[in-house]
């Protein structure tokens, strides 16, 4: 997932977003403990599309934060 895909997302898409990959990531990660995955770095990609969307959602906080202050 692509920054400038993620930016054009709502804010209730990207938390619904990031709760879907933190389930699929714990459910990898628990069958992972019990066979071996068919694709590995699925989880690295999962790691870091959760933390692109949490990058994003933090900007977005921190910019109504500076413009309700600016008020």
């Amino acid at each position: 997932m692509r920054a400038d895909e993620i930016r054009d997302m709502t804010v209730p898409d990207l938390q619904a977003r990031v709760a879907e990959l933190e389930e699929e990531r714990f459910r990898l990660t628990f069958r992972s403990a019990t066979e071996p995955l068919e694709d590995p770095l699925r989880l690295r990609a999962i790691r870091r599309d959760v933390a692109r969307l949490k990058t994003i959602l933090r900007e977005r906080e921190l910019t109504a934060k500076a413009a309700g202050a600016a008020r």
